[in-house]
């Protein structure tokens, strides 16, 4: 059901509809427009493998053609924008029928007694923990002879150490600076 304003006066409603779905895709889609126009050149096209690749939605392929963006795809080189609307529509059609049978099929399934997902989910996560728990110990045991090797040369406090690694060019373990707590987690975890 339409708002009531919409009801009453469609014919004011269209250009907002418009421009709320722009803004929706644009949301959605942005890195895909940024890497469709990030080419930075001028008269520069995009080659992207498969059509249906890109997206599968006849919205996007058409914002995306409207915005000006210049591509081809692959595996129809010689499409117009009819082709492309049409191999859209085509592709967000088999989209729609994939999940619908794949939601069919897991209702079967589940219908018929099978457990779906990891069954031995908890063990996974045990093991994925352990993983990480056993890399940041890994990280902290390299990182360690650093942080002494500095605390030698007269740094006293976690923030000069810090500082120092810093100015090492020394990343921490997901690439970011270093900070007191960071030096003290390391420590802690080593020592």
């Amino acid at each position: 059901m339409l708002p009531g304003a919409v009801q009453h006066q469609p014919h004011r409603a269209l250009p907002n509809l418009r421009r709320v779905v722009r803004r929706r895709l644009l949301r959605r889609h942005r890195s895909i427009l940024s890497t469709v126009g990030a080419s930075g050149k001028p008269g520069a096209v995009q080659i992207v493998a498969k059509l249906d690749r890109l997206s599968r939605s006849v919205a996007f392929l058409s914002a995306l053609l409207e915005s000006g963006a210049d591509f081809v795809a692959a595996d129809n080189p010689h499409a117009n924008k009819l082709m492309v609307h049409l191999l859209a529509a085509f592709a967000e059609h088999e989209r729609d029928q994939i999940s619908a049978r794949t939601k069919a099929a897991l209702a079967a399934a589940k219908a018929r007694g099978a457990v779906l997902g990891n069954p031995r989910l908890d063990d996974a996560r045990g093991h994925a923990a352990e993983a990480l728990k056993d890399g940041a110990d890994q990280r902290a045991a390299n990182v360690l002879p650093l942080i002494r090797d500095i605390q030698a040369t007269g740094a006293s406090t976690l923030t000069a150490v810090a500082a120092a690694l810093n100015a090492r060019g020394v990343k921490t373990a997901r690439g970011g600076d270093w900070y007191a707590s960071t030096v003290r987690n390391v420590l802690l975890r080593v020592c």
